[in-house]
């Protein structure tokens, strides 16, 4: 779909430089030529009086397509040296020119053509109306002739170079693991390949059976901060382009509609259409192309996440079901270490995966008996060396995948009752040579155990459960993620109420 106006663009006059000493030969030339026309285009004129003038007029004025050039002015040879300084210093190639003399014997027509890039060489006597007339018209019909092939150049030299910016930004964009970052990377290469302001991306979502859910799902945008681009008339260009699932512009604003694989779709809204090129609007179909099977990748790889996630998470439910704990407390923990590492300032994929992760720290208690599992009161000696195989267990149940989210898992099921000081089972381990998920979750999981009631004890207050933290700061627990708690408290209350017992 083309970016550019369907009404026929008027068109502009030929442009004539008049370069004559004589005000007269100005006069004459614009009478003879005043219903001149080339492809439905006039001419407009352009005057100077010496040669010094028409390389200011040259030099100021781009788009001349023909020179009436005197040879005699200020100088016996004024004409011959602005043509050379054309050639030669401006390095303008495409203007024609046409030498005009009253003294050829100043200028002899041979000496000239051979020294001289000139297209015509005329006798100021010898050009009456007639030849005045076809002299320009074969002039003007080169120079445009010219000019359609360097454009044709020009076209396709912008065009690769587009073409290099689109691998480029594409290359930048699949880099991108999860659909937000994506999205966010490939609206900023569109914005820069277009160089637009104001856009969003958008993904389309199924109403649901109760209705009232947007249908619009906005995954990145640019320069929409007082929340204007998605204006009533934009909505419903959205809802045309959703319905006849086509791309369309309307006015200053192109709606782009991607479909892919996965039965889901895509919209791009572009603000500021009406000044993008036709060679632009082919690179974005180009670069959308390639998006489009992007989107599939990155939606398949989310759901692959997703559904490892939910399994851990479900799995995660069993084992704190079979100790009589309440499922939410694996969701309470996820979370909860999620606030952590992110107060921390973790990457977004790390902090990812330690959520997807936390829940199957205990995964190694599905092989602990019940009798040692369930028992309200204290554990004997014979009873706790038991409870403390669960970490080998559970490092046996994960070790040896590749997926990030289950390598953290038996990381954190092996370490997460590791002590910062030392004295934790099974390893022993000491300060940061326990891995940081392990140290995070260690610190979610005695808050949560604190916070909640559990076969052998009832539920603390917070101001003690706050207490017993700082205590352990450096001895059980990283004192790095107890302040950030304590810091980030209110937050993990919130949490609490949001998935209770």
């Amino acid at each position: 779909m083309s970016f550019l106006s369907s009404a026929a663009p008027k068109l502009a006059p030929w442009k004539v430089l008049l370069v004559d000493d004589e005000p007269d030969i100005h006069d004459i030339t614009k009478l003879t030529l005043s219903r001149f026309r080339l492809d439905g285009r006039a001419l407009t004129f352009v005057h100077a009086y010496s040669g010094a003038e028409a390389k200011e007029v040259l030099a100021r004025e781009t788009d001349i397509a023909l020179v009436f050039l005197d040879v005699v002015m200020e100088k016996e040879d004024s004409g011959l040296e602005v043509a050379r300084w054309m050639r030669q210093d401006l390095d303008n190639q495409f203007t024609r020119i046409v030498l005009r003399t009253g003294q050829p014997g100043q200028a002899p027509e041979e000496r000239v053509i051979v020294n001289y890039d000139i297209n015509d060489y005329k006798e100021k006597t010898e050009l009456d109306r007639t030849k005045l007339f076809t002299t320009t018209f074969a002039a003007l019909r080169a120079y445009r002739d010219i000019m359609k092939v360097e454009d044709a150049r020009r076209a396709q030299a912008n065009y690769r170079e587009g073409l290099e910016r689109v691998i480029a930004a594409s290359a930048h964009i699949f880099q991108q693991r999860n659909l937000k970052d994506f999205a966010n990377g490939l609206l900023q290469q569109v914005v820069a390949l277009l160089r637009l302001e104001h856009s969003m991306l958008l993904r389309l979502r199924g109403a649901t059976a109760f209705g009232g859910e947007q249908d619009y799902e906005v995954l990145a945008q640019i320069g929409d901060d007082d929340g204007t681009l998605l204006s009533e008339a934009v909505l419903a260009q959205l809802d045309v382009a959703k319905s006849n699932k086509i791309s369309r512009v309307e006015g200053d604003t192109y709606i782009g509609y991607f479909p892919n694989n996965s039965g889901k779709a895509s919209l791009l809204i572009l603000k500021g259409v009406e000044e993008i090129s036709e060679i632009d609007t082919k690179l974005l179909e180009v670069f959308c192309s390639g998006v489009a099977i992007a989107f599939d990748n990155i939606l398949l790889t989310q759901e692959i996440t997703d559904t490892q996630a939910e399994l851990i998470l479900r799995l995660g439910d069993v084992v704190e079901s079979r100790s009589n704990e309440a499922g939410n407390h694996v969701r309470r923990m996820a979370e909860v270490c999620h606030l952590l590492a992110t107060a921390a300032g973790l990457p977004e994929d790390e902090t990812a995966v330690l959520r997807h992760a936390a829940p199957m720290h205990d995964i190694g208690k599905i092989a602990t008996p019940d009798a040692v599992l369930l028992k309200p009161g204290k554990l004997d000696a014979a009873e706790w060396e038991i409870m403390k195989q669960h970490p080998e267990v559970g490092l046996s149940i994960l070790d040896g995948s590749q997926r990030p989210i289950l390598k953290a898992a038996a990381v954190i099921a092996h370490q997460h009752h590791e002590k910062f000081d030392g004295s934790g089972y099974p390893q022993g381990l000491k300060g940061h040579d326990i891995h940081l998920y392990a140290r995070i979750v260690a610190v979610a999981d005695v808050f949560d155990a604190l916070m909640h009631k559990r076969c052998y004890k009832d539920a603390w207050p917070i101001d003690k459960v706050v207490e017993h933290l700082r205590e352990v700061a450096g001895q059980h627990l990283d004192p790095v993620y107890v302040d950030l708690l304590v810091q980030n408290i209110d937050q993990a209350i919130a949490i609490n109420e949001r998935f209770p017992d």
